[in-house]
């Protein structure tokens, strides 16, 4: 498929189904929207929630079969997507805020679980999640902001971000840099096609020849933003298609969001941005002070090549295997890194049959 001919923002990728949009909005003021994909009843509903930079697109990508698709032929008749305050669908991660993900799991995802629960009532909710999107919504979990998840899958990081030591060093230093001094809050993938000369563009090629894996401007930009100086997905597991697309399927990242990753780097696990902040006091400081509690069973994947958050989910799994063993479930994939575990070509055939296992085990 020619990747010109594949529209922004397109729902083309999820054939036979009936298709709705639900927005909603938070207590904090932000319109955010689920789209629902549904072919017929089903007892057990997932809902799926995308990452940093990302939004559902990663979901229903047209070029080969998708997430969405491949569990409604799994007969999850019911499939949900969530764009929340750090998708690409919105302006949110270009403004000047400072939001953090104390905020999308205080507001955003219980919000969206209040919405998706008043059409679909009590039936059974499996939640898959990759980047920041697994970070908060299992913070969301452990704060107990959310709750009746029967079953949660997450992809790259959970609740003990770890990252590549060249990552900690822009973590500390990119956000002043960016906001006191380069320009913008934020940075973005598409600099590369900025016009000649702006800030923006001057980044784009400053960045280019530290990253060699390929001459895509858009792939450099992201391995700056996320990776450890290396890409953020295995260039070999993703479709040409899909890599030509990444200036779709990428957006904005507001650089206040890596002071709060920096903040769970250096204490080894999800914590709260500011202990001072009065509108999240009834979060927990620690949000892993009481995993004992928690009984939604963890799917956690990891890429052995994930470049962006290293062993992470490896590190989880066994921190929580100490707290309540045998509750969650460890899947390391072979030659897939940070993305590509969720958007590679063959995920479908790779990744997804490991996924739709856990599901319908915890379905039972």
């Amino acid at each position: 498929m020619d990747q010109q001919r594949i529209a922004r923002f397109t729902l083309a990728g999820v054939a036979d189904a009936e298709v709705s949009a639900h927005p909603f909005t938070t207590e904090d003021g932000l319109g955010l929207a689920l789209t629902r994909f549904r072919r017929g009843d089903c007892d057990d509903v997932v809902l799926l929630v995308h990452g940093l930079t990302t939004s559902s697109d990663m979901f229903i990508m047209p070029e080969h079969t998708n997430l969405t698709t491949a569990l409604l032929d799994a007969g999850f008749g019911d499939v949900w997507t969530l764009d929340y305050r750090l998708s690409g669908r919105y302006p949110y991660n270009a403004e000047t805020q400072r939001y953090t993900l104390d905020d999308v799991a205080h507001y955003d995802h219980p919000a969206a679980l209040a919405e998706l629960r008043r059409h679909i009532g009590d039936r059974r909710v499996h939640v898959i999640t990759h980047c920041l999107g697994a970070v908060s919504f299992s913070m969301a979990v452990f704060a107990g902001t959310v709750t009746g998840i029967t079953s949660l899958t997450c992809n790259s990081v959970s609740m003990v971000p770890r990252t590549p030591r060249w990552s900690k060093v822009k973590l500390a230093y990119g956000p002043p840099l960016m906001e006191y001094l380069v320009g913008p809050c934020h940075l973005d993938p598409r600099y590369g096609n900025a016009p000649p000369l702006t800030r923006g563009w001057l980044l784009a090629k400053a960045v280019g020849p530290f990253h060699r894996a390929c001459d895509d401007p858009a792939c450099h930009m992201l391995s700056f933003m996320w990776g450890g100086g290396k890409p953020i997905f295995s260039h070999e597991k993703m479709s040409p298609v899909t890599h030509a697309r990444l200036p779709d399927l990428f957006g904005a990242a507001n650089v206040n969001y890596y002071r709060h990753i920096l903040k769970m780097v250096r204490a080894g696990r999800a914590v709260k941005f500011d202990r001072r902040d009065e509108r999240h006091a009834d979060l927990p400081d620690d949000y892993l002070a009481n995993a004992a509690d928690v009984t939604t069973p963890i799917l956690f994947l990891t890429g052995d090549r994930n470049h962006v958050f290293t062993d992470s989910n490896i590190a989880c799994h066994r921190l929580l295997e100490s707290t309540t063993p045998g509750l969650h479930e460890l899947a390391i994939l072979p030659g897939y890194g940070h993305q590509d575990a969720l958007m590679g070509a063959h995920a479908d055939t790779e990744v997804f049959p490991q996924i739709l296992d856990f599901l319908k085990r915890k379905a039972g």
